[in-house]
């Protein structure tokens, strides 16, 4: 068993050293802009590829990396053996409520929403219908519900509201029939085969990849995690502090935005200082050497210390 485990953490190391720099990581130093001694929150922290680059630069002793995957976390805990890391097996939401009924703040917070390049290449994870595997699509391999179950077991109805809200598909009713029309669907390959029944024809990308995006998101319930959190993440910082997220689908980066808005609109009340008033996207040199950065979107606030009108420092 150890040895399986050291072949398995051998490969990882091999798949992640051929993995390019990690998405928007320049922007990410420049707007959290990282000092020596500032705390660090990642509540997505994956390989640590953001998190190795502001550790070197903050040197400090408060560093919270949290994966809700344990691969990646075994991978966190290698990584950073000789690092004064707390290191947290937990989805966003559940770590950020955690650390704050602990009274945890940070200097800086970093929450990546992307699904980690290792998730999509590897088959056995069901994210992909670039080959052909089991439905699975968890990030959290312990949770129950799976993508093989909303395939087989939600009726039509339910189905196609998916598609359409999550998925944002023109065609989530006939998709929805489709797959109703064909089950049992036990694989990947044979779920991307039915979904391009309903798009016959050329497309840019993929018939299937807005319903994979659609049961992605509902199995990690990753928009319900991300409302409850944003409130949460603003408590979380210290006065000053600088919080970023990186989306990757218009609908979290709708949600960030909105919430970013209204937390730093012009008066008495707000909380937060836009740094990004528009979504800072990756540049034509790295999308040529990382295409999935081609839909990454950055967007960051700053804590006010001092409300308007000279009251007193703001606590959250």
């Amino acid at each position: 068993m150890a040895l399986q485990k050291q072949k398995r953490m051998k490969k990882i190391h091999q798949e992640i050293n051929n993995i390019h720099t990690p998405v928007l990581l320049d922007e990410v130093l420049e707007y959290l802009d990282p000092q020596l001694g500032n705390s660090y929150l990642d509540l997505t922290a994956g390989y640590g590829g953001h998190a190795e680059r502001i550790i070197e630069r903050t040197k400090s002793s408060e560093i919270t990396l949290v994966d809700r995957d344990l691969e990646a976390i075994t991978y966190l805990r290698d990584k950073f053996k000789s690092k004064s890391c707390e290191i947290i097996h937990s989805d966003f939401l559940a770590a950020s409520i955690n650390l704050q009924n602990a009274n945890r703040r940070y200097d800086l917070i970093l929450v990546d929403l992307g699904v980690s390049s290792l998730h999509l290449n590897e088959a056995n994870r069901g994210f992909s219908f670039l080959s052909d595997n089991k439905l699975d699509m968890r990030m959290d391999q312990t949770q129950e519900l799976t993508a093989d179950y909303v395939v087989n077991k939600y009726n039509q109805h339910k189905l196609a509201q998916l598609i359409k809200e999550y998925g944002e598909d023109p065609k989530s009713q006939r998709i929805a029939r489709l797959i109703i029309e064909n089950r049992p669907i036990k694989s990947t390959l044979q779920l991307a085969q039915i979904v391009k029944k309903a798009w016959p024809g050329y497309t840019k990308t993929h018939p299937a990849t807005k319903t994979f995006q659609a049961i992605r998101i509902l199995v990690n319930d990753e928009l319900g995690q991300l409302e409850a959190s944003l409130p949460i993440w603003g408590k979380l910082l210290k006065p000053e502090g600088r919080l970023a997220v990186i989306s990757f689908h218009s609908l979290e980066d709708r949600m960030v935005k909105n919430y970013f808005k209204k937390n730093a609109s012009a008066n008495y009340d707000s909380t937060m200082n836009l740094l990004t008033k528009n979504p800072v996207i990756a540049g034509k040199t790295e999308i040529a050497i990382n295409p999935r950065a081609r839909s990454a979107k950055l967007r960051a606030v700053a804590k006010i210390k001092i409300k308007k009108g000279g009251a007193n420092a703001y606590t959250g």
